[in-house]
């Protein structure tokens, strides 16, 4: 059974990718804390078109392909809004990537969580809601560890 999965997306107004992001992947999956089940490129015109970019050759054809058919495949036509929103949260792709630049849609399973999800599904809990804090949020939440001494 797979661990929690997590959508994260990264924004790039100008790529650069060197292959140092998937490097660290490859370390933490080495350490059991994350496996990259899969990632995405995509850019979003100004007009709010989204489409898939093509991956470096290095990275193998296939990449992009099991994030595209959970969150949507980007048309490459124009033809519109083009992802398939979240039936529980509503949460789109589209919504995600501002118009103008480029995102990388990973699809990131929590391995160390695995233990812990089973546990509280065994004690009868569900997650009912999962966020990252925002940059501000953590220096703010790090001011007031500080300030208590921890």
């Amino acid at each position: 059974m797979m661990g929690p999965v997590q959508v994260l997306v990264v924004g790039f107004e100008q790529p650069a990718f060197s292959g140092e992001v998937l490097a660290e992947f490859t370390r933490l999956r080495e350490a059991g804390i994350v496996r990259l089940v899969d990632l995405l490129l995509v850019s979003r015109g100004p007009d709010g078109t989204l489409d898939t970019l093509t991956a470096p050759p290095e990275f193998g054809p296939e990449l992009g392909a099991l994030a595209a058919a959970l969150l949507g495949r980007p048309v490459e036509d124009g033809a519109g809004e083009t992802d398939q929103p979240d039936e529980a949260g509503g949460w789109s792709l589209a919504d995600a990537v501002p118009p103008g630049s480029a995102a990388a849609v990973a699809l990131i399973e929590h391995i160390w969580a695995g233990p812990l999800t089973a546990a509280v599904r065994r004690a009868g809990g569900s997650p009912l809601e999962e966020t990252w804090l925002a940059p501000a949020d953590v220096a703010e939440l790090e001011s007031l560890i500080a300030a208590r001494g921890g």
